[in-house]
């Protein structure tokens, strides 16, 4: 099945490139897209924080893996590319849950989005406490190592 998508939004930042670390401190805009009308923002400043769906443009579709070790080093386990958050996936679909620090016109300013600048987006949406896990995460040992220096 052939699914088409066009972006809302662009992500503008100061990260040039796709590193593993250190996003914490990038503040970046999301800025509506020529076609999409500003009333698309209306309210949003009521939510704390915002899902960004977004692709992941620059990744070469000969990148994509289906498995392999979380960044590559050999003291994690092999692992399906669905059990990992890697950007080098079949539909090349980012997510991340943002900060919302302000609105402003067709602007939103965030806080821990791991995309570069340029980045299309592809949809936004607000959380909702009700739409978050409902008991405790559990996960691996080993993901709590490889995040260490990620926010």
């Amino acid at each position: 099945m052939e699914i088409s998508m066009k972006s809302v939004a662009i992500v503008k930042n100061t990260r040039k490139s796709a590193t593993d670390d250190y996003w914490e401190p990038v503040i970046s805009e999301i800025e509506l897209l020529e076609g999409v009308p500003t009333e698309a923002f209306e309210n949003i400043g009521m939510f704390s924080h915002l899902e960004i769906i977004y692709c992941f443009d620059k990744v070469n579709s000969k990148d994509v893996v289906y498995s392999g070790r979380p960044r590559g080093n050999p003291d994690y386990p092999v692992m399906g590319i669905f059990a990992q958050r890697k950007k080098d996936r079949p539909n090349r679909i980012g997510l991340c849950t943002v900060k919302l620090l302000e609105h402003r016109g067709r602007t939103l300013t965030v806080q821990f989005l791991d995309a570069i600048d340029g980045t299309p987006v592809l949809d936004i949406k607000p959380v909702f406490r009700e739409f978050q896990p409902q008991g405790s995460l559990q996960q691996p040992a080993w993901v709590s190592e490889l995040m260490k220096n990620y926010w």
